[in-house]
């Protein structure tokens, strides 16, 4: 099984959409890896740079509400996928994104704005790692000290997402299943 965990890259606004997610002129690309440079090229946001070394060191992805709004492509994830970003968080995705999340074996963790403040307060330099069987997320990150600090959140999944996970996306499980 996949492991869900990496440092966090904080985006700090609501409805990031697909197209900010890869551009439409790079739909045309016909393999995912050829898609991995331009990842969220688009994404207008104070003091973010899709070149930054927080980028490329990025596993999962903190963000807001409605995150993959806007058209239905399965880019989107890929360019995730493709840039080692296994996990989004976010208080809600557009639902055509979260399914494909699932399909191609990516974890979209939804929690409530309150989860998510915590989240932000943190700090940017953590690292997060979701247990799936366990329903449990784990932060840690290093106080002002140099000490460890680390706290827990609980999650819900439902039984056929982790499954779809526990598989690795929906082609495993079919393979498995069917």
């Amino acid at each position: 099984m996949k492991e869900f965990s990496g440092p966090a890259l904080f985006l700090d606004r609501n409805d990031i959409n697909t197209d900010e997610i890869i551009p439409a002129k790079y739909l045309t690309e016909i393999t995912k890896k050829a898609l991995a440079p331009y990842i969220l090229e688009d994404l207008k946001l104070e003091g973010f740079d899709p070149k930054s070394q927080a980028m490329a060191q990025a596993g999962v992805i903190v963000t807001r509400a409605n995150f993959g709004c806007g058209s239905s492509r399965e880019h989107a994830v890929w360019v995730l996928e493709v840039n080692n970003i296994n996990m989004v968080i976010a208080e809600g995705f557009a639902r055509i994104f979260r399914q494909n999340m699932f399909n191609c074996g990516m974890l979209a963790l939804e929690m409530s704005g309150r989860d998510i403040d915590a989240l932000f307060a943190l700090g940017k330099e953590v690292t997060l790692f979701a247990d799936i069987n366990a329903g449990r997320l784990t932060v840690t990150g290093r106080t002002a000290e140099g000490g460890t600090r680390e706290q827990s959140f609980s999650f819900e999944l439902d039984a056929f997402d982790r499954d779809l996970l526990l598989a690795g996306g929906w082609l495993e499980y079919a393979d498995k299943n069917y």
